[in-house]
């Protein structure tokens, strides 16, 4: 079996909320069949769509036992070329669902008799009156969805068109300029911070939590999510510090920084700085030490600080006493850590070379990389933001 990669992107709807998924497979579809049946036990649960979109789209895709939240995505001429009888006799067959990628034979498609639950349109090649036509005429189809949508600018206007959800990570790349100071509330969360990294005594910092209600609220709450996986119910954080101790307690502190954020994207922008979080450490096991994958899941929840606090990375830095390797990281200055955040933001993209190119530096497989890539989403969907 010749390497498939996954690479992602998020749908995301007009309340900044990542609704579904989408995942590129970059390899061939009989590959790529056998590769997702080998991760059936990380897939992502739950009702969420996951789209599932592989360039070589013909019938051997549906020798993969296709999970009931799965939606295959297939462009109009997959059901025209010289393959297309086999393709239509397996989908008529299993009945999965479908989302058809309009193109200029998506007429033929729709006419082979197969019910789309998504039609998704190319935001590069058609104009938002182009999008508000087609999104007026297939809604009897499909329900509309835009791909590739490369600014704010455009995301808003897809969705005025008419469409639910674009996918993009235009949301990575904020277009306001930084503030120039942080929000008094993540001012007093990096205090807190900083008081647990240096281990203060335990009554500095539970006085430090005491200053903002939410917030004790807010750590006990993601402690206690699935995510987390603790066998038993953490009622206090003096019981947080006993049971997980201050290193375990300073990995999910940091999660709460994120959360103060004020930006219109917060929720889609928490939901890919978690997903890259647990993706970096789980890739950290057998490559360095054990004591350094908790730095790891800080650098990746940390990695989109400066779009969600909305201040530069440095700034947002200077206040905080961080390893060194995780502002190294953070900063694009190299390290320890950065071949880690590296690979993680490639999972983003749409470049397989890249992506294969990364993980082979670290020595990581692709089966590897997909597993935690699917393990880092199912955590990522776990958890309360």
């Amino acid at each position: 079996m010749s390497d498939v990669f996954i690479t992602r992107q998020p749908l995301v709807n007009r309340q900044s909320r990542i609704i579904a998924l989408r995942l590129r497979l970059h390899g061939a579809s009989g590959d790529a069949a056998r590769m997702l049946n080998a991760l059936a036990d990380v897939w992502p649960q739950g009702e969420r769509p996951v789209f599932v979109a592989c360039p070589d789209a013909d019938g051997r895709l549906l020798d993969w036992n296709i999970p009931a939240n799965a939606t295959l995505e297939f462009p109009g001429a997959a059901f025209c070329d010289a393959r297309a009888g086999e393709l239509l006799a397996a989908l008529h067959r299993q009945r999965p669902s479908l989302c058809l990628d309009y193109d200029e034979q998506a007429g033929e498609a729709l006419a082979a008799g197969l019910a789309f639950r998504f039609i998704a349109y190319d935001a590069k090649s058609q104009t938002v009156a182009q999008l508000k036509t087609l999104a007026a005429k297939m809604q009897p189809y499909g329900i509309g969805v835009a791909l590739n949508v490369d600014s704010e600018k455009a995301f808003k206007a897809t969705l005025e068109a008419g469409m639910t959800a674009a996918a993009s990570w235009f949301f990575k790349h904020p277009t306001s300029a930084p503030a120039k100071t942080l929000n008094p509330g993540q001012a007093h969360i990096i205090r807190v911070l900083n008081l647990v990294r240096k281990n203060a005594d335990l009554r500095e910092i539970e006085a430090a939590l005491k200053q903002d209600v939410a917030l004790s609220y807010k750590l006990l709450r993601y402690i206690n999510s699935a995510g987390f996986g603790l066998s038993c119910e953490i009622q206090s954080f003096r019981h947080a510090v006993t049971i997980l101790g201050y290193g375990k307690l300073n990995k999910w502190l940091s999660l709460l920084l994120a959360t103060a954020s004020k930006a219109s994207m917060a929720p889609a922008l928490m939901h890919t700085a978690l997903t890259r979080a647990r993706l970096m450490e789980l890739l950290g096991d057998g490559l360095v030490d054990s004591q350094e994958h908790d730095n790891l899941f800080i650098t990746g929840a940390f990695s989109l600080l400066d779009a969600l606090l909305g201040v530069s990375m440095e700034h947002a830095l200077e206040a905080m006493h961080l390893p060194q390797p995780i502002s190294d990281a953070l900063l694009g200055e190299g390290g320890l850590y950065a071949p880690f955040l590296d690979l993680a933001a490639a999972c983003e993209g749409n470049d397989r070379e890249a992506l294969a190119e990364q993980a082979g530096m670290l020595g990581i497989s692709a089966e590897r990389l997909n597993r935690a890539q699917l393990s880092a989403l199912a955590f990522a969907e776990a958890m309360e933001f």
